[in-house]
């Protein structure tokens, strides 16, 4: 199933997605780890129509036909000696909802350089969404079944990324 998974950012079918399914995934994501156990990943599902084309109004980066998205919010909070994990916890709840899509026949892409950056998009759909002013919405996975199918990119070879007992060490 892992190897299974890659970005597809394609059109989806419009069947809806079952509540229960979004929560699975959702409970997926929320089970990830957390650095000092901090949780500082909360989740938005968005899946009624019409707050679907209020946010696809104003993020405007493909995720038009998906009809579930989910929103991906982040709290900075130090965890541990002046530290914050929230990027690490974030990035470990998406991967788990990514897996969890997967295992469940749908299709994902993370979205998240496209809500961060200078235009603000995620700071616009979090105002649609009446997120709190202490939570950052960084990321988007629309939810749905994939109108085609998809092949992931090419990866290297094993052996050109991952090594034993040292960086590109040839063990003889």
């Amino acid at each position: 199933m892992i190897n299974n998974r890659h970005s597809y950012r394609g059109d989806f079918l419009r069947d809806p997605v079952p509540r229960e399914d979004l929560i699975t995934i959702m409970k997926a994501g929320l089970a990830a780890p957390s650095g000092c156990n901090k949780q500082t990943t909360s989740l938005i599902c968005v899946d009624d129509p019409t707050l679907l084309k209020k946010i696809y109004a104003v993020t405007g980066f493909g995720i038009e036909t998906a009809p579930a998205i989910i929103c991906v919010l982040t709290r900075k909070i130090v965890a541990w000696a002046g530290k914050c994990y929230n990027v690490q916890d974030y990035s470990a709840a998406i991967e788990n909802m990514l897996l969890a899509i997967i295992a469940l026949g749908y299709e994902s892409c993370w979205y998240e350089g496209y809500l961060t950056d200078e235009d603000r998009i995620g700071a616009r759909v979090a105002k649609i969404l009446h997120v709190p002013d202490e939570y950052e919405l960084i990321g988007i996975l629309p939810v749905g079944i994939a109108e085609r199918r998809s092949v992931g990119p090419k990866k290297k070879e094993f052996g050109e990324r991952a090594w034993f007992n040292g960086f590109q060490n040839r063990e003889e």
